[in-house]
């Protein structure tokens, strides 16, 4: 009897990472005929998990086609990478019709419960292997407690995607110097180029530095910007504390040096993708919106703002509302609605201004649903609570850039609805992890709650 482990995977997993088949190395994995009926009934909602259920049922498809006759499907078909089954040994795929078992004594009630013919069909195979290691991959964390608690010896979370072990460790997008910058620095070449000043430095001075990490210390003098970098050398953007400060978009100044990063990275054309993290009340969406109205309708930079966000619960279909894609999406965009009043609550006219700025910067509410195989241009794209986006979703969004288009992700990784996410697994922690070392993106981590005394108590007791 074969000592391997056996992995029995759950649909949220499928739908999580549709190319999780290849990531057991080795190993065997099985999938219950349970997790099939589910993506089935996927594939065809207008949900933004259509897709991933879709291409899930289209790799299994693809792994399954070489067998020769039915048996084979339930002993295990070999997993091979196209163009590489030489060269990885992975394991077999095989599907188990569970729904031929009956009840016996340790079994959960299964008539209407999908998570538990999961975990019947594990408990079966933990009886019926005793020495094969059988292993439960699911993303709901009742379903893990449960299948424990039915005697599951092993359930895991799926995690091969997860980049950082602790959140902790994720790029705050700058970096504070104890010491004031240039007592530190012995040789320095300092050039101009299209009116900004860069300094090259010694790479010592800054070493565990990366690409658009900002740069400040406490004398209100130096902050800077990584923008090149090599084995001995850094180079760096001046910003200037003050002038960082002083900007000014749309009426809107930042208020701390944090909003100030985030503010240089939206109004500079050299970034694609501003990433802006904080907790509630931080200022995330009004800087990016009051940036983005400063480039759209002021310089002229964009013909448009387009908003999207995930529609709890976790990116659902938008029908049960009446009216069209924008008004259907209007109770979701309310946070836009309520920056742009915040924006305009000193003018004569609230809202006449409020209505300008929609219809002057021409603001279009989307919904994740509908951005699949578009390519948006000369835009900018607001994605609101990116934190509820896998990194899946994540992708197909922002590889609808078109030329001209700039990405702003706002996101609280404290407050995610996602019944499968957790802060390790975000999209957005994805997507904040993969991108430090890409020249044309900035992650700014917001310090500080400015929307009230009473959130900022919320924000550090609750």
């Amino acid at each position: 009897m074969s000592a391997s482990k056996l992995y029995i995977l759950d649909t949220n997993v499928l739908l999580h990472d549709p190319k999780c088949l290849f990531q057991f190395k080795e190993q065997d994995i099985t999938i219950p005929m349970t997790v099939l009926e589910e993506l089935d009934s996927i594939k065809d909602r207008k949900q933004s998990v259509a897709a991933e259920a879709r291409h899930a049922i289209r790799v299994i498809d693809n792994i399954l086609s070489t067998a020769t006759n039915a048996s084979q499907i339930t002993k295990g078909v070999r997993i091979l990478i196209e163009g590489k089954e030489r060269e990885q040994k992975l394991g077999k795929l095989s599907i188990f019709p569970d729904h031929e078992l009956t009840m016996r004594q340790g079994f959960l009630p299964d008539e209407s419960n999908k998570d538990n013919r999961i975990i019947n069909c594990a408990l079966h195979l933990q009886a019926t292997f005793p020495h094969r290691q059988i292993i439960l991959v699911t993303k709901d964390i009742n379903m893990r407690l449960k299948a424990l608690g039915a005697g599951l010896q092993r359930v895991e979370d799926y995690r091969t995607d997860q980049l950082v072990s602790d959140i902790e460790m994720l790029p705050a997008g700058h970096q504070h110097l104890d010491k004031p910058f240039w007592e530190g620095v012995e040789n320095v070449d300092s050039f101009q180029k299209d009116g900004r000043t860069y300094h090259k430095v010694d790479r010592s001075l800054l070493p565990n530095t990366y690409l658009n990490e900002y740069i400040y210390d406490d004398s209100k003098d130096f902050s800077a910007r990584t923008v090149a970098m090599d084995e001995t050398t850094v180079t760096l953007l001046d910003l200037g504390y003050e002038h960082l400060m002083d900007q000014v978009c749309w009426g809107i100044q930042p208020i701390n040096l944090q909003q100030a990063f985030a503010m240089q990275s939206l109004m500079d054309p050299d970034i694609d993708m501003s990433i802006l993290l904080g907790a509630a009340g931080s200022g995330k969406t009004l800087i990016a919106l009051a940036c983005a109205l400063e480039m759209v309708i002021e310089e002229q930079r964009f013909n448009k703002i387009i908003v999207t966000r995930s529609t709890p619960p976790v990116a659902e279909d938008i029908g049960f509302l009446p009216g069209t894609e924008e008004e259907k999406m209007t109770p979701w965009m309310s946070s836009i609605n309520d920056n742009l009043e915040a924006m305009h609550e000193q003018d004569e006219r609230p809202q006449s201004s409020v209505k300008y700025a929609l219809e002057k910067a021409n603001i279009q509410f989307k919904s994740l649903n509908f951005i699949r195989g578009r390519s948006i241009q000369n835009a900018i794209v607001l994605i609101d609570e990116a934190q509820n986006l896998t990194p899946q979703q994540l992708k197909t969004i922002i590889t609808r850039c078109g030329k001209g288009t700039k990405m702003v992700c706002l996101g609280n990784l404290a407050q995610i609805d996602s019944n499968y996410l957790t802060a390790l697994t975000s999209g957005l922690t994805y997507i904040v992890e993969r991108f430090r070392n890409f020249e044309g993106s900035a992650s700014v981590h917001f310090e500080g709650i400015f929307r009230s005394r009473l959130a900022e108590y919320a924000e550090e007791h609750l």
